[in-house]
């Protein structure tokens, strides 16, 4: 009788306590070689095959690392390397490969970044190719090949990861003129042919293709490649079974294509959609393998095994079990690596929680009762649903204040007057030049500040000497600003570890972690929080703060605050009621924020909503309820002030020109935008449409180390007012400065003032 396998489809490649930032960022310093980050990179590696082997699954991925980004890594497998990061031979060394993701200095060159934006609905940001006219391809990094090689040394032999050649190039951005995708990929396909072969020579028997579009709306058109692309991939290596896999929706009207797909096995995400399994059990043929991904990927609850256990058997009946697989929804990059390093969380909610080594052994849990019968995993089966019950039953889930306060609300507390009068009420408080400048929020965390945080929490210093300290900080950054010439100050955020994390800690309903990391971008990891329950705000949280800061300038100050959307999407949110009501509840205590900033003289605050695209469902006919009780939500939190006050937001690092229309519905006085990385591409969306409000497109990317000069900035801006009226248009960074150093920061800060003087003398003079 076959066995039902366990399997994965990718697990988080930062390591258990963030060595992969710690080689990284060492290397980045000049402290370390390539060999010695090229080590740390493999122990990784072999830890992670050697701990994923001990769970017991019987498919184990490869080439889900990555040094920074797996799509910059099939960037570089098929040789899509733009010529001006090439090294001399035509390839693409280390130094060069970090440029493209983060920009830098190669070959006595400063090169900017590629362009970076959100993986699908998450918070990980990928770098996107860029692809030329008439881009050849060809074989040029054989990273997935070594990578197979070193675990079958290792005596585990392992499921290849790729990403799939048509999501590739959806995925991808175009510099000249599009080709029809029909062309790119039939010079594209010719290098995953050449990597199937060498896989199949080198004795793999699984490859895992992604192709994350097919959870896309798709055109008939496009949708029609799949198969042509994977003929050609299953001719080229027959004896290497495929499983191509699709997460983070269903399939949607892409299904029935995707299950006559010439390949051995087809993923569902039955978290994201478990209604599309009865069509799959249904209509898939007799030569094909359904992967079962309904253990939660992307989030941290513990699963309920029994339904899951049902829902398997059920599948088993209709397929047999030489058809089925067992996996997580998605891969484990999502989540923390192993519930049992945490020391500090809540230990009633630590045991509602699991991470991805949990996650694997309730995937193996699954399988083992399938294949040994309920009776050998009847402990776990029984703990799951102890846990389930202890959870929903728990007095920590619920607050009766909190749902009353809900039932109260009316649409009056959704709305402010017109931005007309508002305006006008603002500029006569806050006395703004044009093009005023501003920063996003954040200041350099340096390792003074991170150490004083650390030695605070373990005693070690005493909570009036550390805020002591802090004050200082926030005094020389007043100064700081006011020196170079700064419009709008912000007090620097030292106090925060993150923009959700911080507000985790002070939240009811929310509970943290002390090493829940989950990677955003190359070696930037964050700890999203946990929300279990309702959520309401005990205390202030940052009136303090932002009012010492405005006691030290006569400039207006900024009160800093994470939007309801974003506290919502970056973190690991309660499944026991719908998304909308968490977000209400969270939007209320911001609401209370506002009010008490506004009532300390606080005359602008920024509620920042960077989250707001990758909350948006992949399917296009789920996306204008969730678009609907976003902004509503922005708009509770926001709208309990004064006209004078100004309400500011931020976004960055994703798609947003198709939601110009929910944007501007959030009827935020300024908004602030990411826009240099991109080149500007954003204001394709104010060619036809005229923002009403006011706007700050970015125009320093912070998320390179790069410091660019104020001719630079200055272009961009010109570039921005060919589209913008100058009247609306404010001067800023693309996100905050968290994540840079004061060397980079002080020179690109007054670059930046000194390109808004310039565009301010240029205005005036053709005026």
């Amino acid at each position: 009788m076959s066995a039902v396998p366990a399997t994965n489809l990718g697990f988080p490649r930062i390591g258990p306590r963030r060595e992969l930032k710690q080689a990284l960022e060492q290397y980045w310093a000049g402290k370390s070689s390539k060999a010695d980050l090229s080590s740390a990179a493999a122990s990784i590696r072999q830890a992670n095959w050697r701990q994923q082997h001990a769970l017991g699954l019987d498919h184990i991925p490869s080439n889900d690392f990555s040094l920074y980004d797996h799509v910059l890594d099939t960037a570089a497998m098929v040789g899509a390397i733009p010529d001006r990061y090439r090294a001399p031979d035509g390839g693409l060394d280390l130094d060069s490969y970090f440029c493209m993701a983060r920009g830098g200095t190669v070959r006595e060159r400063s090169l900017p970044a590629l362009e970076m934006t959100k993986w699908s609905d998450t918070n990980y940001h990928y770098i996107v190719p860029e692809l030329a006219s008439g881009q050849p391809f060809a074989l040029t990094s054989t990273k997935v090949l070594d990578e197979f090689a070193e675990s079958v040394d290792l005596g585990i032999p392992t499921r290849p990861v790729l990403l799939g050649p048509v999501s590739f190039l959806l995925l991808s951005k175009h510099t000249g003129s599009p080709e029809p995708l029909t062309l790119l990929l039939d010079r594209l396909v010719t290098v995953y042919e050449e990597v199937l072969e060498a896989l199949e020579r080198d004795g793999a028997t699984w490859v895992q293709m992604d192709e994350p579009v097919l959870a896309l709306d798709l055109d008939p058109e496009t949708r029609s490649v799949f198969a042509l692309t994977y003929r050609r991939l299953r001719d080229a290596a027959p004896g290497l079974s495929i499983l191509v896999a699709a997460y983070f929706a269903g399939y949607g009207e892409n299904l029935s294509a995707a299950l006559e797909l010439p390949v051995n096995a087809l993923h569902l995400d039955l978290v994201r959609d478990g209604d599309q399994l009865e069509h799959a059990l249904s209509a898939a043929p007799s030569s094909l393998a359904l992967s079962m991904g309904i253990v939660n990927g992307r989030n941290v609850w513990r699963a309920d095994l029994e339904p899951m256990l049902v829902q398997l058997e059920h599948a088993r009946g209709r397929l047999g079990a030489e058809r089925m697989l067992i996996a997580p929804s998605c891969s484990l990059l999502h989540v923390p690596v192993d519930l049992t390093l945490e020391e500090t969380i809540d230990d009633t909610v630590k045991t509602w929680l699991a991470f991805a080594v949990q996650r694997i052994e309730e995937v193996v849990v699954l399988s083992r009762a399938l294949n040994e019968g309920r009776a050998a995993v009847e402990e776990q089966l029984r703990a799951a649903t102890s846990v389930r019950d202890a959870r929903r039953t728990s007095k920590r889930v619920n607050d009766p204040g909190v749902g009353r306060r809900l039932t109260t609300l009316t649409p009056e507390l959704e709305t402010r007057s017109p931005f007309g009068e508002r305006r006008t009420a603002q500029r006569a408080r806050l006395s703004l030049p044009v093009l005023p400048t501003t920063t996003i929020g954040s200041f350099p965390q340096t390792a003074e500040v991170r150490q004083l945080r650390l030695r605070e929490r373990r005693g070690e210093i005493t909570a009036e000497a550390y805020e002591r300290r802090l004050r200082e900080l926030v005094a020389d950054t007043v100064r700081f600003q006011e020196s170079v010439g700064l419009d709008v100050l912000v007090h620097g955020e030292f106090e925060r570890n993150d923009m959700v994390e911080y507000f985790g800690e002070h939240l009811a309903g929310m509970a943290v972690t002390a090493n829940g990391w989950v990677q955003s971008y190359g070696s930037r990891c964050v700890k999203p929080p946990v929300i279990f329950g309702d959520v309401s705000r005990p205390h202030p949280i940052t009136v303090g703060w932002t009012a010492y800061a405005q006691s030290l300038t006569d400039r207006p100050m900024k009160g800093m605050l994470t939007g309801p959307v974003t506290i919502l999407k970056w973190s690991f949110v309660r499944d026991d009621q719908p998304l909308e009501t968490t977000c209400r509840q969270i939007a209320l205590a911001i609401r209370d924020e506002v009010a008490d900033l506004e009532a300390a003289g606080i005359g602008i605050v920024q509620i920042d909503e960077p989250a707001l695209r990758e909350g948006l469902p992949l399917h296009a006919t789920d996306q204008s309820d969730y678009l609907r009780w976003a902004v509503r939500a922005f708009r509770l939190a926001s709208s309990g002030v004064a006209d004078a006050t100004q309400i500011h937001t931020h976004m960055c690092y994703g798609e947003f020109n198709d939601l110009i229309n929910s944007i501007t519905a959030f009827d935020a006085d300024v908004i602030s935008i990411e826009a240099s990385r991109s080149g500007m591409e954003l204001l394709r969306a104010f060619t036809d449409f005229r923002y009403p409000n006011e706007i700050g497109p970015g125009i320093w990317d912070i998320h390179s180390p790069r410091v660019p000069s104020t001719t630079e900035m200055q272009e961009l801006l010109e570039d921005a007012l060919t589209v913008l009226d100058a009247s609306s248009v404010w001067v800023n960074p693309d996100c905050g400065l968290k994540t840079r150093s004061w060397d980079e920061v002080e020179p690109a800060l007054r670059n930046m003032v000194d390109a808004a003087r310039l565009a301010r003398a240029r205005v005036a003079a053709t005026t």
